[in-house]
C-alpha cells in the first residue's frame, strides 16, 4: 500500500482560512478528510513529495493521518512534525505534534515513537519530517498529511 506524505503552509484572516490554505498548499484541500489514528498497515510503502490533487475527485473521502498546527501571535514560529516507525513487513506507527520550535517537535515525536515501539517487539526504522511557518500579520497554519487513499461516495 502506497502512502503519500504531503506538506503545506497557509495564512489567512482566520485560523480556519489559514488551515484551508495549508491544505491547498499540500494539494488536498477539496477532499472530505477522514482522520486515521496512527497505524501503518502491513506492506505500507511511504512516498514523499507534495501531491497536487486540489482539482481531482472534489468532495471525495480522503483517509489521512494529519499533523496540523496554528499560530495567531505575530512574530511567533509554528512548527509541525510527524514521525513514523516502520518494520520490514511495512507495519508501523505514526505520531505527530505541533509547537513553537523544531527541537520540541522532534523530541516529542521521537520520545513517543520509542515508547510505541517498545511493546511491539519488532525492529523499526525511524523517520521524521517537519514544516514551519512564521506568523506575521494574520493567523497561519501548517500541515503534514500521510494520505492513505481516496474514495468516492459510490465506491
Amino acid at each position: 500500500m502506497k502512502i503519500h506524505i504531503t506538506r503545506g503552509t497557509g495564512e489567512g484572516p482566520t485560523r480556519e482560512a489559514a488551515f484551508d490554505k495549508a491544505l491547498w498548499d499540500a494539494g488536498i484541500s477539496n477532499y472530505n478528510l477522514i482522520r486515521l489514528s496512527s497505524i501503518l498497515p502491513e506492506n505500507s510503502e511511504i512516498a514523499e513529495g507534495r501531491i497536487d490533487w486540489n482539482h481531482k475527485n472534489i468532495g471525495h473521502r480522503l483517509y489521512v493521518v494529519l499533523a496540523e498546527g496554528f499560530e495567531t501571535e505575530p512574530g511567533k514560529e509554528l512548527w509541525v512534525g510527524i514521525g513514523w516507525i516502520i518494520a520490514k513487513d511495512g507495519t508501523g506507527v505514526v505520531e505527530y505534534v505541533s509547537g513553537n520550535s523544531e527541537e520540541y517537535v522532534l523530541e516529542h515525536v521521537e520520545k513517543t515513537l520509542r515508547s510505541d515501539a517498545s511493546p511491539r517487539n519488532k525492529e523499526f526504522e525511524y523517520h521524521y519530517r517537519t514544516i514551519s511557518v512564521l506568523c506575521r500579520d494574520f493567523p497561519v497554519s501548517a500541515v503534514i498529511a500521510m494520505v492513505y487513499k481516496s474514495e468516492g461516495w459510490n465506491d
